[in-house]
């Protein structure tokens, strides 16, 4: 009886170890992984004077911008979901995100009066991941909105627009670029704010529950 279950447990074991091998090796997930590791190269774009260096930034950003689509949608194509996936997409998200922002902060991009939209942006992402675990470990799932994914869509253009930022200037004369994705940062920052909110509501709505 021992040995039967000896060879249950090894089976088992095995078959677990396998399921974790065809998870990491997912393309879904390899897209994941192409999406963090292409973040110190963004950021070292930055480090590299000249418009050149801002052109393949924005290549670099706009083809992890693109994995972010299309993990989601091969894993849905494909029945490849898998809890690593489902660890690593947001944390890859944010980021890029996070980089991008910096990095233009770093540089002059944004600054001024405008660090306050990046500021709101950040802080979101922030404090709605945290807010995520929370409410994943007490089994409350908070749909994302249609609005949200609109507001995802324009804060990924207007970081577009801030990456070619000069470079971009340069090819039409004053800063017309640079300016657009300004103004897409701020809807965007006051689009987080709303989206946001719904987060923050679902999480209160629910201690106010338990209390």
């Amino acid at each position: 009886m021992t040995a039967n279950n000896d060879t249950i447990g090894a089976a088992s074991g095995a078959a677990r170890s396998g399921r974790g091998r065809d998870q990491l090796a997912a393309l879904p997930n390899l897209l994941t992984y192409a999406r963090i590791a292409a973040v110190p190269l963004f950021v070292a774009c930055f480090f590299v004077e000249g418009h050149t260096a801002r052109w393949v930034a924005l290549a670099i950003f706009i083809a992890a911008s693109v994995t972010d689509f299309l993990d989601g949608y091969l894993a849905r194509a494909y029945d490849q979901h898998s809890s690593l996936g489902r660890m690593l997409d947001p944390i890859a998200d944010k980021l890029l995100v996070a980089a991008a922002l910096l990095a233009l902060t770093y540089v002059g991009t944004i600054g001024g009066f405008s660090l306050w939209a990046a500021l709101v942006i950040l802080s979101r992402e922030i404090l709605v991941s945290g807010l995520r675990e929370f409410l994943a470990e007490v089994r409350v799932s908070v749909p994302v909105s249609r609005l949200a994914k609109w507001k995802t869509a324009l804060q990924m253009t207007a970081i577009g627009f801030l990456v070619a930022g000069p470079a971009g200037d340069a090819l039409f004369g004053g800063e017309p670029v640079t300016l657009f994705g300004i103004a897409g940062l701020w809807i965007a920052a006051v689009l987080t704010l709303y989206t946001g909110y719904d987060y923050f509501r679902a999480g209160f709505r629910y201690l106010l529950d338990e209390a």
